[in-house]
């Protein structure tokens, strides 16, 4: 028995990043063997053990073959004889494929050290497009190492097209991709995930709302990169940039996904794009099976967002029912989710990304003061039912009215 460091600990330490987790592979074990040494089993479809003490992961050493179309139909190998060699040519990029041993000798048989240094994100072996979720890893890795110069290699890049076109991609799972694109939100620049998509041709099959928009002109006065594909994308890097929170990320990236649906004779202009965005939203989150907390706020903020760029026009009153409709008195932290994706809208585009936006104090200072209207003083008035409902509302109106 032989073990090996592999993977995203090397890769990141090449890097001088920290080392977030560490996984291990086996040489010439059994899962009997693993088992006496009082390894905890809780690999599904191959091998892979929980360390007794560190709980690290340490899995066996395997080799896939391919038997059906996309990334479910392979026959698994991992019996003692399945070498290093064997189990690191089945690995996704040269980077993800380098070990180490015990003593910290660096096993690299791929060129993964040179291209680390190389910034280049290559597949290991034509072995690669056997499995069509590693199209959504490469992009999602550009999501996270293009900030520090990665590019995807132009070979990886053309691989990638060509299992596209053979219809791979087809075959993946809602669940799996929505998991690679909430993982991908969470990168430091989550637009890099959508731009690798869009240049193999995968966006259009995994995510059409968004590939929709692309070459879909605005209106140049108030969108100076004019298409809306590229608006999107600036606004989720920079709602990135303002919030580490997923679903803001996410509204911030389908708050314009309307724009898709305006007919060619009305552009630039896009009446009505809110509306279409919401159905859109409820398609693309059914469709993906996305969780109701991140189609809850997109549905939000791709309604509201343009009232709310207009806050100081707003009357008193429709600042009131926003707030309701945003569920502000009750979820105030979902106010602050909105308001940042809005920023992020509003001030994403060139030369904008300083000016501030004072809209979101404009909202925050309308709930404050109609959140000082107690109802329960208006109970001890006497008011109740439908009146304490109307007294309330009115109530507020004049709190926010004086600000």
């Amino acid at each position: 028995m032989k073990i090996y460091k592999v993977g995203g600990a090397i890769r990141d330490r090449l890097l001088g990043l920290a080392v977030q987790d560490t996984d291990w592979v086996v040489v010439g074990a059994t899962p009997q063997e693993m088992e006496a040494l009082g390894y905890q089993r809780v690999g599904q479809d191959f091998p892979v053990f929980l360390h007794p003490q560190t709980k690290e992961e340490y899995a066996l050493a395997r080799t896939e073959r391919k038997t059906a179309p996309g990334y479910k139909g392979f026959d698994i190998d991992a019996t003692p004889n399945v070498t290093l060699e064997e189990d690191l040519q089945r690995r996704d990029l040269t980077i993800n494929a380098m070990a180490e041993t015990t003593d910290g000798q660096l096993v690299d048989l791929y060129g993964g050290a040179d291209d680390v240094r190389a910034r280049k994100l290559r597949h290991v072996s034509p072995a690669f497009a056997e499995d069509p979720v590693r199209i959504l890893r490469v992009a999602r890795f550009a999501a996270r190492f293009v900030p520090i110069g990665f590019q995807v290699a132009e070979e990886t890049n053309t691989l990638m097209r060509d299992m596209v076109k053979a219809g791979e991609v087809d075959a993946l799972v809602p669940e799996r991709v929505w998991t690679e694109l909430a993982r991908a939100l969470g990168e430091a620049r989550p637009s890099q995930f959508f731009e690798v998509l869009r240049n193999c041709g995968a966006l259009a099959i995994l995510f059409p709302e968004i590939d929709g928009l692309f070459g879909v002109p605005q209106p140049r006065q108030h969108h100076p990169e004019i298409d809306s594909g590229i608006h999107v994308l600036q606004v989720l890097d920079y709602a990135a940039a303002l919030s580490d929170d997923v679903r803001v990320r996410f509204a911030a990236l389908v708050h314009d996904l309307g724009k898709g649906a305006t007919p060619a004779q009305e552009w630039p202009r896009h009446i009505a794009h809110e509306e279409k965005s919401v159905a859109l939203i409820k398609t693309m989150c059914q469709r993906l099976r996305a969780p109701n907390d991140f189609r809850d706020l997109a549905i939000l903020v791709a309604r509201y967002h343009t009232r709310c760029h207009r806050a100081a026009e707003l009357r008193p009153g429709t600042l009131l029912e926003t707030l309701e409709a945003l569920d502000a008195f009750r979820r105030p932290e979902r106010l602050e989710q909105f308001l940042i994706a809005c920023e992020a809208d509003a001030t994403s585009r060139p030369g904008l990304e300083t000016l501030g936006y004072p809209q979101a104090d404009i909202f925050r200072n309308a709930l404050r003061a109609a959140k000082s209207i107690d109802a329960g003083a208006l109970v001890a008035e006497g008011f109740a039912g439908e009146k304490l409902a109307a007294e309330l509302k009115q109530r507020r109106i004049a709190a926010i009215a004086k600000l």
